[in-house]
């Protein structure tokens, strides 16, 4: 890697000033997201092994496991698709542009939710059954964790975006050597 050439690791954007000490600019989608993710985990999953009675086991953390990936990875996308407008197809920050790039990823967010859901239902209905034990909490903290990962991803992140994301897109728009996201 040349010297002056950026690296990009893990949504973070290193040049080679902050390689040599260390600092690093955080992209604000990858805080949005996580605060989605918290709530997600905090609200929907343990929600949902309170109401089905089901302890906090190791199958269980696997789901949480499981649940944080997709979380995270729809309010990441989402965020980097409203920047992806602004900086492609020249939208600007406003309203518009945030309920246009909501619309545009809530098809494959619905697709990703139910298709796991449909997956999960028979670990769901069946949990006397034999050899779904250890897969029973798996499914309950993925399901109930999903459904509040899915509207909370349709509702907090864009308002979370409009909220604090202006300056730091501002920012990335104006750095004409950014790449894609």
């Amino acid at each position: 890697v040349h010297e002056e050439d950026p690296i990009i690791t893990n949504n973070f954007r290193v040049d080679g000033a902050e390689a040599a000490t260390g600092k690093r600019k955080k992209n604000a989608g990858v805080k949005i997201a996580a605060l989605c993710l918290a709530c997600a985990l905090v609200g929907g999953a343990v929600g949902g092994l309170w109401l089905s009675g089901q302890p906090l086991s190791v199958a269980a953390l696997v789901g949480f496991i499981t649940l944080a990936g997709i979380s995270v990875r729809n309010g990441i996308l989402k965020v980097s698709h409203y920047i992806n407008l602004m900086r492609f197809e020249g939208e600007s920050f406003d309203q518009k542009m945030i309920l246009r790039g909501s619309l545009e990823r809530l098809s494959p967010v619905l697709m990703t939710a139910l298709v796991t859901a449909f997956a999960l239902a028979p670990l769901l209905f069946e949990a006397e059954q034999p050899g779904t034990e250890v897969l029973h909490p798996v499914a309950v903290v993925i399901f109930s964790g999903l459904i509040s990962s899915t509207l909370l991803d349709t509702f907090l992140t864009p308002a979370m975006f409009w909220l604090f994301g202006r300056k730091p897109t501002e920012a990335l728009m104006d750095d004409k050597d950014a790449e894609a996201l």
